[in-house]
């Protein structure tokens, strides 16, 4: 079976070498160039990776052009920056194999020190409350690491192309009375300087959009 992995991508050039290097048997990397200027998709690109442009700036778009693109029954998203590592992508994908859920997040779990910015932290304890209150699922964190069926995923009607998408995933699945469920993964230090949850900033645009997902 032949797994698309969606990597949204905005300049994490120095990082993608590690990324492709770690893609497990079956896995097939879908890099998303979300406006890159150091040369991310030529790099992605070198190494075999298909590579999609996207010139409309936002996670969400970066995320959705993936899933358009993506031809596989089953679909993975996964950060860009190293902090996630592509070898446990099985882990996410097995229980969808199994039928025992439609939706599965990596539950994640520092490594080392300073791995999870406290500012980052602390956003995602307080989404991941106001989830399980709005929905009843059990989910401790809403993780970037996550898998689930294409065509399911297409059906759920995404909008949100900002930060709000993941969050939107989760919360237009749970309305449609999937089984979403958690297995954790290692979450190491990110290579480079993090342009959104390593800051204050970052953390605060990133509680706004998915606030907005919650209010709708």
């Amino acid at each position: 079976m032949t797994v698309d992995v969606i990597f949204p991508c905005l300049n994490e050039a120095p990082a993608l070498p590690w990324i492709l290097d770690r893609m497990p048997s079956g896995f097939r990397p879908i890099v998303v160039d979300n406006c890159s200027t150091d040369g991310s998709g030529d790099v992605a690109r070198s190494l075999g990776a298909t590579v999609v442009p996207e010139p409309n700036r936002g996670f969400g778009a970066a995320a959705h052009a993936g899933l358009l693109a993506a031809t596989s029954d089953l679909v993975c998203f996964c950060d860009c920056d190293g902090s996630l590592d592509p070898k446990q992508l099985p882990r996410l994908t097995a229980p969808l194999a199994a039928g025992q859920a439609e939706l599965v997040l990596g539950r994640r779990a520092a490594t080392q020190r300073g791995a999870w910015p406290l500012p980052a932290r602390v956003a995602n304890w307080e989404l991941a409350r106001r989830v399980r209150r709005r929905t009843g699922l059990g989910l401790r964190d809403l993780g970037p690491m996550r898998a689930a069926g294409r065509e399911a995923l297409l059906g759920l009607d995404l909008a949100d192309r900002r930060f709000g998408y993941p969050l939107e995933m989760v919360m237009n699945a749970a309305a449609a009375g999937w089984r979403v469920s958690e297995v954790e993964v290692s979450y190491l230090p990110r290579v480079g300087k993090s342009k959104v949850t390593g800051t204050v900033g970052g953390c605060i645009r990133t509680v706004r959009d998915m606030s907005g997902v919650l209010a709708r």
